[in-house]
């Protein structure tokens, strides 16, 4: 996560510094925790939630053995580990929704101008909708100019209802009748989009406390832009004393702020974080998992997050169809575009190879930046479209005045078009060796998968019965002639 990519590359080294030590004496995590401390406070940590994180983990690492199977590093991280999960909310659940009351329940969005709250209206919306709720939208911000236009238009591209009343209305009043309308249209949810302000005032809070009060929501999100850094945890602070949130939706945590709002907010206020918004799309919106994040800032990945994307990004047929391809040793340039297409539904590459665990040293490498950052996708997908489907399916047939039609096509060179054939030609070498169980890819997938394969790839065939041909019956011969001669 861009957010906390500084964060990550400081603690990955003062991790790194504490290998070789037998047992971690309190030199070595005094040393590695004034550090540590330095790199929450650069992180835009709140000083007091830095200096208890650090006395915390003190406590924990001093003088603990190490395991047999960690090093003093490993030892650290997972302390570290441990305390950070616990001030981005620990594991009691409270970062989930509360939506256990009798439909439609109400869920109350406030926050400052320019926060996002619109935008993340939808996204919630559409979340809940992909739960299985029924959503309706309420358009009560009557102050913003085209604040109701602008969640009619969201509400069309979702195909969600939103209910709005002409300008000059008491939002309190559209928030209450909003129920009734919800209750005609059986809504089970209803998502109150409220004014904002560019500061917090007087006739702001009482608005929403009157909403509050009528209302009665189930519950009352903030939604606070994380580049703000410490004064979303000042705004936090104001809204729940006025109108005692339940949670919080943290915005733009996908930009290159440095991050430290997340890590003070639970600690600072009392109130969970249980969204983050990560761009702009309507479908760019997360639940707030303390140890799935907490993994991602120490660079362990999130493998739980990139399974559920890829759950809702990849089509089960074109899955299942492009396995039995494999299965027959079949792969050609469509099998590899819909791949492609597929990934990109999964978001930016460079945020799907962060949730690896590793790969975060990788993404954030200088030679990746450009591939990670510019269009090479691009550049591979035009050069695809730009060959006929006979060349797409036997690209075996892709000749020199070829190559140099599909590099004009395609705005790119004929050395780059050469570049796409060899690589592709590689992996269709790995494809073919793993689906038919022989050569040094299949074997290396025998080692990593235990003989059923590399994950997410097929395994390879097995012969069920049949009369053995070649090596495996000459080996199966002189195993019998070996048996014969002991009895």
């Amino acid at each position: 996560m861009a957010m906390f990519e500084s964060l990550s590359k400081r603690l990955e080294g003062i991790f790194s510094n504490l290998d070789g030590h037998g047992k971690l004496t309190e030199d070595d995590v005094n040393a590695a925790l004034r550090e540590v401390r330095i790199a929450l406070i650069e992180a835009d940590v709140n000083l007091k939630v830095a200096r208890q994180f650090v006395e915390r983990v003190k406590e924990k690492a001093i003088g603990s053995n190490v395991a047999g199977s960690l090093s003093p590093a490993q030892q650290v991280l997972s302390i570290v580990n441990e305390e950070l999960v616990e001030v981005l909310g620990g594991t009691d659940g409270q970062n989930k929704l509360d939506l256990n009351g009798t439909p439609p329940n109400v869920i109350m969005l406030v926050g400052l101008q320019g926060s996002g709250k619109t935008t993340t209206a939808a996204k919630l919306a559409n979340y809940l909708r992909k739960q299985g709720q029924r959503p309706l939208l309420v358009a009560a911000d009557m102050y913003r100019p085209a604040a109701v236009n602008q969640l009619k238009t969201l509400g069309k591209q979702l195909t969600v209802p939103v209910y709005s009343e002409p300008a000059g209305a008491d939002p309190v009043d559209i928030c209450v009748r909003s129920l009734d309308y919800a209750r005609e249209q059986a809504s089970t949810v209803v998502i109150l989009d409220t004014a904002g302000r560019l500061n917090i005032d007087e006739r702001m809070m009482n608005e929403v406390m009157s909403i509050r009060t009528r209302v009665q929501p189930r519950e009352v999100l903030l939604v606070a832009d994380a580049m703000t850094g410490q004064e979303a945890v000042r705004v936090a602070g104001d809204f729940n004393q006025a109108v005692s949130l339940t949670g919080m939706i943290l915005t733009k945590m996908d930009g290159d702020a440095r991050g430290g709002a997340a890590l003070s907010i639970r600690s600072v206020t009392g109130v969970p974080i249980k969204f983050m918004g990560m761009g702009e799309k309507t479908d760019a919106l997360e639940p707030f998992y303390p140890d799935r994040l907490a993994s991602r800032i120490l660079g362990m990945g999130d493998v739980l997050s990139l399974i559920e994307r890829a759950q809702e990004s990849i089509d089960e047929e074109e899955a299942l169809k492009a396995q039995a391809k494999l299965q027959q040793g079949k792969f050609d340039f469509e099998d590899f575009l819909s791949s492609m297409r597929q990934l990109k539904r999964m978001g930016p590459l460079r945020q799907v190879m962060e949730m690896l665990p590793g790969f975060n040293k990788l993404a954030s490498a200088p030679e990746m930046e450009e591939a990670l950052e510019g269009d090479q996708l691009k550049y591979i997908e035009a050069m695809i479209l730009s060959m006929t489907r006979e060349e797409r399916r036997n690209p075996d047939i892709i000749n020199g005045s070829r190559r140099k039609r599909i590099a004009k096509g395609s705005g790119t060179k004929v050395e780059e078009v050469n570049q796409l054939l060899k690589q592709f030609g590689e992996m269709r070498t790995m494809m073919r060796q793993m689906s038919s169980g022989k050569g040094p890819w299949a074997q290396l997938a025998r080692q990593y998968g235990g003989g059923e394969g590399m994950p997410g790839l097929p395994a390879a065939p097995r012969q069920s019965g049949g009369k053995k041909t070649g090596k495996a019956a000459r080996k199966e011969k002189r195993k019998h002639k070996a048996k014969s001669g002991r009895r």
